[in-house]
């Protein structure tokens, strides 16, 4: 299996047409060179690179010898840091709120100002969205398939971050959908 270091440098090669095409591998379940998940994760990544973003990938957070957390990537915009949290399940299987639990208390360790997003390419529960708006402070975003799509079309990860948080802030919605309303 590649380390974290082989996947980094695979996926830097890869412009919008690639990433698209990879999308399209992802939602076939066609990704034989990747991981278990590792496919979605450094694409979502690698999206916000090209939409401008500052991006670290994958790594490990480590107290007195011993790994404490394992993080998806991290995003940097806007002067604001983003903890990236990906959940690339099968169509049956829809992210539940445990993953929202675990990002807040990672969350709990991070300045106050930061935010987690949680990715999912098949949805989540009714309970995870519960969650998700009632926590407080209210500093977890949820990202559907189709909302990744728009903006691989798009060519613009980073926009619809934007106009995500913006909803969190003015509507205090973690699930607000911004393909209704386009980038």
């Amino acid at each position: 299996m590649p380390t974290e270091d082989k996947y980094k440098q695979r996926i830097a090669s890869f412009d919008w047409e690639q990433l698209n095409g990879l999308w399209q591998n992802i939602g076939e379940r066609e990704t034989p060179d990747w991981g278990s998940g590792k496919a979605f994760e450094y694409l979502i990544l690698r999206s916000f690179e090209l939409s401008g973003s500052e991006v670290v990938y994958p790594f490990e957070v480590s107290l007195f010898n011993e790994t404490v957390e394992q993080i998806d990537g991290v995003v940097y915009f806007n002067h604001q840091a983003f903890i990236v949290e990906c959940k690339d399940y099968n169509e049956e299987r829809r992210v539940n709120f445990e993953p929202i639990a675990k990002l807040r208390n990672q969350l709990f360790r991070r300045p106050y100002s930061t935010i987690g997003c949680i990715f999912s390419n098949s949805g989540f529960t009714e309970p995870a969205i519960i969650l998700a708006n009632a926590i407080s402070p209210q500093n977890i975003i949820l990202w559907e398939r189709e909302e990744i799509e728009e903006c691989l079309t798009n060519k613009n990860m980073s926009a619809g971050l934007v106009k995500k948080f913006k909803k969190l802030i003015e509507l205090g919605i973690a699930d607000y959908n911004i393909t209704s309303e386009g980038l």
